[in-house]
């Protein structure tokens, strides 16, 4: 049945207009909504990753390609992404410092100028350095002991000689028991009395070789090497009041010695032979105690030499500067000298001995009837012998001198900071700058510990 009441074959639909649906009104048709057709989705983009497995079902294999037959030409591989844990820095390398953080100074040893660095020494260098000094500058260090030496054997040759032969004549002329204990006290008295000269001709020549050590010492620790004439006449200047520092020593060892002997004599006036006996044990027992006060008072007083010639001071000052500056440091400053003292001597016994022997045994060799041919050679290996002990003379108090210089030095840096002077005074030298003053005179940091602005 249609609409309008009449039949309609199965399948048979009559004429609607578009949009008109089964069982709708025409009216109905504009209130209801229309619906846009469906949108189909974008295909998915091709991706390089395979499709992951399901649970149970077997994952495709990738294929690989063929490996390349023998001398056949393998295409160049694609290089291989490594995973992003791969890719991190190792634990050890450090990131970049930020914009304007200033990196940490790099450390640098302290600088060496000539002899010896500018810092405190250690024991080996302590040790090393006074030897250095003469292979450094071996015409001015070398040549100013083996002159001092030299004078002083030769002052005292002629002087003691030259009495000797006076009392000797004075004896073989004298007529008479009286008259002869009276010329033979006399020429003892001679040369007892010519034993002068030499004696203060040394004092001054050991003040002087001590002066020219001192600042050779002192100018080469700043890089500089002075000649032998330039040495001497800037020692010259400071070598009284040394020599009156050593001429107090002299003193005071002769004193000490002619109270031993004193003791003695005393003895044997008051006891006879028993008084003689234990004067002797009391002067053994005397000796050892003065043995080890000496070696105490000299090791506190061994720097008194430097500090009057460098910081010009007189020798009150010099002896409590000396005292000061050995404090917290005795044992180390007597291991140093001792020792130094204790290797030339065993140097010089090695040289030495064989000499000692060698002349006997050659006179018997030459002038086995002892008929007196062989004075020429005896003279010749005295002469030689004589040599060689004023070679080692020279050595032995150029490398004893140094080595209180280069304590003192080395006190001077662990105690007042006199590295840093140092330091500076090589800086200004290299920057051309003549107005530093002198970094070993006196002032502030030569008489107690630097101020902290010196220091910085």
């Amino acid at each position: 049945m249609s609409d309008g009441g009449s039949w309609a074959a199965p399948g048979a639909e009559p004429d609607r207009e578009p949009g008109e649906e089964l069982g709708e009104r025409p009216d109905a048709q504009a209130a209801r909504p229309v619906t846009p057709p469906p949108v189909a989705p974008a295909p998915a983009a091709p991706s390089s990753v395979p499709p992951m497995p399901q649970y149970g079902q077997y994952a495709q294999q990738q294929q690989q390609p063929p490996a390349p037959q023998y001398g056949q030409y393998a295409p160049p591989q694609p290089p291989q992404q490594q995973p992003a844990w791969q890719q991190r820095p190792p634990a050890w390398q450090y990131a970049a410092p930020p914009t304007g953080y200033a990196a940490p100074p790099q450390w640098a040893p302290p600088p060496k100028p000539g002899l010896i660095p500018l810092r405190p020494l250690g024991f080996g260098t302590l040790l090393g350095a006074p030897f250095q000094v003469i292979r450094r500058n071996p015409k001015a260090t070398f040549g100013s002991g083996l002159l001092v030496q030299l004078v002083i054997v030769l002052v005292t040759g002629v002087f003691v000689g030259v009495a000797v032969f006076w009392a000797i004549s004075r004896s073989v002329s004298a007529e008479g028991q009286a008259d002869a204990d009276a010329v033979a006290a006399g020429s003892v008295g001679i040369v007892l009395v010519s034993l002068v000269v030499p004696l203060a001709l040394s004092l001054f020549a050991s003040a002087l070789l001590q002066a020219v050590l001192v600042i050779e010492v002192a100018r080469a620790t700043l890089g500089e090497k002075r000649r032998l004439g330039e040495l001497w006449k800037a020692a010259f200047k400071r070598t009284l009041p040394l020599a009156g520092w050593f001429a107090i020593t002299a003193a005071a060892v002769i004193v000490v010695i002619a109270i031993l002997v004193g003791i003695v004599l005393l003895a044997n006036l008051v006891g006879g032979n028993g008084g003689l006996v234990v004067g002797i044990v009391v002067t053994v027992l005397l000796s050892l105690a003065l043995v080890v006060l000496g070696a105490w008072l000299s090791t506190k007083l061994a720097l008194v030499p430097s500090v009057i010639v460098l910081e010009r001071a007189g020798v009150v000052r010099a002896v409590r500067r000396s005292w000061s500056l050995t404090n917290g440091n005795f044992w180390r400053t007597l291991g140093v000298i001792w020792l130094v003292s204790v290797i030339l001597s065993i140097a010089g016994q090695i040289i030495q001995t064989p000499f000692s022997f060698l002349i006997p045994v050659v006179m018997t060799v030459i002038d086995p009837n002892n008929t007196g041919s062989g004075i020429v050679a005896a003279v010749a290996l005295y002469v030689l012998f004589l040599a060689l002990t004023l070679l080692l003379g020279a050595v032995t108090s150029v490398v004893q001198a140094a080595t209180v210089a280069v304590v003192y030095l080395d006190l001077r840096m662990r105690k007042e900071g006199l590295d840093i002077e140092l330091q500076r005074f090589v800086e200004s030298r290299q920057d051309g700058l003549d107005s530093w003053p002198d970094p070993y005179s006196t002032g502030p940091y030569a008489t107690g510990p630097l101020p902290a602005e010196r220091r910085a």
